[in-house]
């Protein structure tokens, strides 16, 4: 590729980079002198598993990669003890070393999936942390000011508030920023909430006489409902370790205007490939992402195979091979047939009752083919095919009262 060529690639899907003209000439040295650049992300192992939102990054990793540079995925296994406080309005409880290093070993068999392993770095920032003395710390501290700590808008919003910080929070960044020195970075990616520790980094590489490093942020990818942060806990996500299938189904959940969010976020496309699709039939083309998405993390074969099941069973309404058998709770049985909030709360298709209530009312449940709105399903054989959605199960239930 042409220099500008890469500047493109490299820009595509990204919030920002600072400095443009900087990145410009690094890789014009970078080729000049024959040495790939050394570009970083990391990643705190605060929970086990990742999910499509964790890996913006590691497809920007990625094209750095295709690119020939040197990539470093970092596993911040002592900045996960103190734990990151962006966009926190309380201390993060911190986590042991042993959970730290549990959910880095998923992350090392996880990044995989997308970054080639004989041209990745990975390494821990315990490397050179768990070397530091008190007096390594002191000096640390003290190449940054609190005010300018504080100029962070959650530490701000917080101490405007009255609401507690901690001191070994303010040492985040600092830790953060240090990771880049330690590793003598030429660049480092993050979230577009991690800017300012990505500047922490660019300042401290500058004290240490180093040269400081290109920052490039990558927007925070919308979970599947569209509008939160993708998010386990808000349960909007899809886990890159997720049933090629249930990847599939949940791809294809996301609303038409999101999924071209998907289409430059998730994806190797180019912004023109994405803009010429912008005039096809929506349906076709987040079938194409779905596969694509799926292929990435489970290869083309149960790719495939997770789009002919999308297409039987969603599309067509066909009962899934791999339907899950359940018995019925003896309750959902009365003198007048089964109970079908019962049925749907015993089958797993409802989270509560009241939930149930509201499939039924509005007509999203099905019953061997046919639509059911009744509380009392009666005249019934057993067994049941149950469809909430896109959730099937076959429900024995015995004979009729």
């Amino acid at each position: 590729m042409t220099l500008d060529e890469q500047l493109q690639y490299i820009a595509k899907g990204a919030a920002e980079i600072i400095r443009e003209e900087d990145l410009r000439e690094r890789l014009a040295q970078a080729a000049k002198a024959g040495r790939p650049l050394r570009v970083k992300a990391g990643f705190d192992p605060t929970a086990p598993d990742l999910h499509l939102g964790h890996t913006v990054l590691l497809r920007k990793l990625k094209h750095f990669q295709d690119l020939g540079h040197q990539v470093i995925f970092l596993i911040g296994d002592m900045t996960g003890m103190i734990g990151d406080p962006t966009g926190r309005n309380i201390t993060r409880p911190p986590l042991t070393r042993e959970q730290i290093l549990e959910n880095a070993e998923t992350y090392r068999a996880q990044v995989f999936r997308l970054l080639d392993p004989d041209k990745t770095e990975i390494r821990f920032n315990s490397e050179w942390f768990d070397k530091f003395k008190f007096e390594d710390t002191v000096r640390l501290a003290s190449h940054y000011t609190v005010a300018r700590l504080l100029e962070r808008e959650d530490f701000s919003k917080r101490y405007r508030e009255g609401t507690p910080i901690s001191v070994h929070e303010l040492l985040y960044p600092l830790v953060q920023g240090y990771d880049s020195v330690a590793l003598g970075c030429d660049v480092e990616l993050g979230g577009t909430d991690q800017k300012f520790n990505l500047l922490v980094g660019r300042e401290l590489q500058r004290d240490y006489g180093q040269l400081p490093q290109i920052v490039l942020t990558t927007p925070l990818l919308e979970g599947l409902d569209g509008v939160e942060k993708m998010s386990k806990s808000k349960g909007n996500y899809i886990g890159i370790t997720e049933a090629p299938k249930i990847m599939f189904g949940k791809v294809m959940s996301v609303s038409d205007a999101l999924m071209w969010r998907y289409w430059e976020l998730l994806t190797d496309a180019s912004l023109d490939e994405i803009a010429a699709m912008k005039s096809q039939e929506p349906m076709g083309v987040k079938l194409e992402l779905a596969r694509r998405i799926v292929a990435d993390f489970h290869g083309e074969e149960a790719a495939a195979r997770a789009r002919e099941d999308f297409d039987r069973e969603v599309r067509q309404g066909s009962v899934p091979e791999d339907i899950e058998e359940v018995p019925l709770p003896a309750e959902a049985l009365s003198p007048e047939g089964i109970r079908t909030v019962r049925l749907l709360l015993g089958a797993s298709l409802a989270g509560s009752r009241t939930d149930a209530e509201r499939l039924l009312k509005a007509g999203a449940v099905e019953v061997n083919g046919q639509r059911c709105t009744s509380l009392v399903l009666a005249g019934y054989t057993s067994p049941l095919t149950v469809r909430v959605g896109r959730k099937w199960k076959r429900v024995l239930v015995g004979s009729p009262q």
